[in-house]
């Protein structure tokens, strides 16, 4: 069965990269221990090599979901709340009129959870800096630089705790907050209590930390527009907490089975920071960095029901509770941020029900 399911989802992604010339290298890693399933595979070329699987690869937004979980971690330890109000940890420079919104400062009542879910009404920086980043390379930019940018040039969306925007802004403020509590530099506190205690040795953040050990391959190749991100040492301002994430699929994977199976954080906390919700889309709530998709009548299947996130690299690191399976992959370019959900979902998710439906078949 399981060597029926890696043909069919290999080849789809072999498929993808051949007939798309914007995707240079494509990764992807499914388990399933239920299955019997391990699939780690690459498709195309990276930095004028064959893409190896056992490349670190940059993962875009999916690094959203470490920081929830490191604010899941402080949350364990009694050192936040996630009903606490941001100002309680943030300096006055930063928080200084930060949501004004109708003529009304809101900053005060932003609270670590309206981060978490996107429901604070702030306004996202990371569009328009990155592309003037991309109009001149020279530029550098502190995360706080990044969020003062935005409150000078942008306007929030709504007051606090009334609708739902998807900002890098909430999570560079949660990146800060983390770093005033834990005293270390975000990505050591990163590395501190989550890369070290699951054994992600080859795991770091993209222009600010290195891996434990040396993978003995080049960080894949990502782009924006044609353009390669990955030595634009200015773009890391820009990512930061939001994002910034680089690691093996293999790694990832062990921070996966760690988070699903209450190694990391508590389960009553991981509960919480999928409850506690906004709607994102049809068939998609947003918890805390975590997106989940469910059953819409006609629109969503019952078999996508994930949760998990995603990057705008094409990239994703889901879990499939019912067949408890671990989807992690990217496609490197900005191009798939909704290709790769759908190609994980339609490619990937829907093979692993139709080789389970026909091994059924022959079973019976």
């Amino acid at each position: 069965m399981n060597n029926k399911m890696k043909t069919l989802i290999e080849g789809a992604l072999l498929r993808q990269v051949r007939k798309d010339s914007k995707i240079k290298s494509a990764y992807l890693l499914v388990e399933s221990e239920k299955l019997g399933l391990h699939l780690q595979t690459a498709a195309g070329v990276s930095d004028d090599m064959p893409a190896k699987p056992e490349q670190p690869n940059y993962m875009a937004s999916v690094g959203k979901i470490f920081t929830s979980t490191l604010t899941g971690i402080l949350s364990d330890q009694g050192k936040l709340s996630f009903d606490d109000s941001i100002i309680k940890y943030l300096d006055e420079e930063l928080v200084n009129k930060l949501h004004v919104y109708k003529d009304t400062d809101y900053t005060a009542e932003i609270k670590i959870k309206h981060l978490l879910n996107h429901s604070s009404g702030l306004y996202d920086y990371f569009w328009p800096l990155l592309d003037k980043l991309i109009d001149d390379p020279s530029i550098e930019i502190t995360p706080q630089e990044a969020i003062i940018w935005g409150k000078n040039n942008l306007q929030p969306y709504f007051s606090p705790g009334n609708g739902f925007h998807y900002t890098d802004t909430n999570y560079h403020l949660l990146g800060l907050i983390i770093e005033n509590i834990t005293k270390l530099p975000f990505h050591e506190a990163l590395s501190h209590y989550i890369f070290k205690p699951n054994d992600m040795k080859h795991s770091s953040m993209l222009h600010y930390s290195e891996p434990m050990e040396d993978s003995g391959y080049p960080i894949s190749s990502f782009y924006y527009r044609g353009h390669r991100l990955n030595d634009l040492k200015g773009y890391a301002g820009l990512d930061f907490a939001g994002g910034g994430v680089v690691a093996p699929n293999e790694d990832l994977l062990r921070f996966m089975k760690g988070l699903t199976r209450g190694r990391i954080i508590k389960k009553e906390t991981l509960e919480i920071m999928m409850h506690d919700k906004a709607k994102y889309g049809t068939g998609i709530d947003y918890g805390y960095g975590i997106m989940q998709f469910k059953p819409v009548f006609l629109l969503m299947p019952k078999s996508f029901r994930s949760w998990g996130h995603p990057g705008a690299t094409g990239s994703f690191m889901f879990y499939h509770p019912e067949k408890d399976a671990y989807i992690i992959g990217t496609f490197n370019d900005f191009s798939y941020e909704k290709k790769g959900v759908r190609f994980m979902l339609m490619k990937v998710i829907n093979n692993l029900y139709k080789s389970h439906r026909k091994s059924e078949k022959v079973l019976t």
